[in-house]
């Protein structure tokens, strides 16, 4: 991985996060670097061929209010929905417990750059991005 300002303890905990979106039999769990055969699914029925994992809680990993948190994310829900047409609601939760779950969204078609972009405008440290190969990649944005 490339040099970043992200301590490497905290790369690690996005590594091993699990991002999960969606609910009942449409539910996705994303594990970086690991192909997602439903996620792949998803794709060939919506016709798209990426996708975002990214979330507005706790900018730059600090501890935000919950109304802070709340107001973020619904910006954020806002801001997917005029890039993409499916926007669905998620959260990145740490397997061990030992943090908190982030609500999150993901949405379908939105390229890297864009993505990017919004994880930036959201000061988050990375997304997590799909390419059409349904493979996750963490994307370090500092």
């Amino acid at each position: 991985m490339a040099h970043s300002e992200i301590p490497a303890e905290k790369i690690d905990a996005y590594l091993k996060t699990e991002y999960r979106f969606g609910e009942g039999l449409d539910a996705v769990t994303l594990c970086i670097d690991r192909r997602s055969d439903e996620l792949a699914r998803l794709y060939a029925s919506s016709g798209t061929a990426c996708g975002v994992f990214v979330t507005a809680f706790n900018p730059f990993g600090r501890i935000q209010s919950t109304e802070d948190n709340e107001g973020a994310h619904e910006r954020l829900g806002t801001d997917l929905r005029a890039l993409s047409t499916r926007v669905i609601e998620g959260a990145g939760a740490d397997p061990s417990g030992a943090w908190p779950e982030e609500k999150s969204f993901f949405a379908l078609g939105v390229d890297l750059g864009a993505s990017r972009n919004l994880g930036a405008r959201y000061r988050q440290d990375a997304i997590v991005w799909v390419g059409a190969d349904a493979v996750p990649k963490l994307i370090l944005l500092r």
